[in-house]
Parts: C-alpha cells; sequence; structure tokens
C-alpha cells in the first residue's frame, strides 16, 4: 500500500511524541504497520509518503538512484540570476556540498492558504516562492541551501515526489495512491 500525506505545520515525521510541542502521526489514523518513507521537519509542511512495503524507502529516497522531489519555499527578498545559479550548481553547508538542482521562480508565484501561525511578516522586506526540485534530502537541506545563499526561508512545503503532485489533497488528510499514481511516485 502507498499512501500520500498533507503534513501540516507543526506535525512529526514520527508516531511517537518527542516530548516537544509538536504533534505525531499517531493522531490521524493511519493504517496499522505504515511506515514513512522519509521525513519533512515539524516546520514543514506538504507531501509526505507512507508504506508497509519494505524497500520503498531506499527506492525512493537513495540519492543515487535520482528521484526527484520538489519544494516551494517561501524566502526573504526575491532571488536573481546569481542565488538561483548557485543553488543549481550546489553550495557549501556545513561542509557537505549539495548536488547539483533545479531552482526557479514559478511564474505565476504558487497561492497557497496562509498558514497556522502565520509566517514572519517584515514591512520593509519583500518575500517570494522558489521552487527547487532536488535528488537528496539532508536534514533541513533546503533551509540551509536558501540560508547560504543569501534568502532565509519562511516556509516550506514538498509539492512533489518523482511525477506525483501534491494537488488538492488538503491539510492534515492522506489517501492511499491509484495504480496510476503509484506508477507517477515509482517512476
Amino acid at each position: 500500500m502507498l499512501l500520500a500525506f498533507h503534513k501540516p505545520y507543526g506535525v512529526l515525521s514520527q508516531f511517537t511524541p518527542d516530548g516537544s510541542p509538536n504533534r505525531p502521526l499517531a493522531g490521524f489514523g493511519f493504517p496499522p504497520r505504515v511506515y514513512a518513507l522519509g521525513r519533512l521537519d515539524a516546520d514543514s509542511e506538504g507531501l509526505l509518503l507512507f508504506s508497509d512495503e519494505a524497500g520503498l524507502n531506499t527506492r525512493l529516497l537513495d540519492p543515487e538512484r535520482g528521484h526527484p522531489r520538489t519544494y516551494w519555499a517561501q524566502v526573504e527578498r526575491v532571488p536573481g540570476p546569481d542565488a538561483l545559479a548557485q543553488l543549481q550548481r550546489g553550495v557549501e553547508i556545513q561542509g557537505y556540498r549539495t548536488r547539483p538542482c533545479r531552482a526557479w521562480l514559478p511564474d505565476p508565484q504558487p497561492s497557497v492558504p496562509p498558514r497556522e501561525p502565520p509566517i514572519r511578516y517584515r514591512k520593509n522586506v519583500p518575500d517570494c516562492w522558489l521552487a527547487l526540485e532536488l535528488h537528496e534530502g539532508k536534514n533541513r537541506q533546503v533551509r540551509r541551501m536558501t540560508a547560504a545563499v543569501g534568502h532565509a526561508t519562511l516556509r516550506l512545503i514538498r509539492v512533489q515526489i518523482g511525477a506525483f503532485a501534491l494537488g488538492d489533497l488538503a491539510e492534515g488528510k492522506w489517501r492511499e495512491l491509484t495504480p496510476t499514481e503509484r506508477r507517477l511516485v515509482l517512476a
């Protein structure tokens, strides 16, 4: 079985509490014996997959397999061509050089409902959405990458894994993927 979940802000990518104020996955009614394929930190939102099939984690997350994951990062200030080029070449974060990726400013900018709690708002500092397609997933990687090029991430949403997009799946809801959708994820 392969499930898609729209993880809300403030939710852990684990079923048990960790002593923080963040909610675990246990309260979302998942079927028994499924586990998360990958993680999103509690401050991030969006598409998280679950399965009861051994081996899918490696198949989807091993950087050597080149399985893409797309994120929208709401960042402070509008990144210029130089910042986008730096991201695409890879940047140094915590002694590690990220792999090359795709980075672009979506046009039009995504229309995303406000988050609760709202993001930090600065009257004199504009923000915009930046899209990144990565083939790896280090801890807090997107946030560290945008910071490395001078654009703090205010909000982060994973919107796609493989060719499967989060679409209109409501926040906090999950559903089983159809055979066609499953092929999009695993392609």
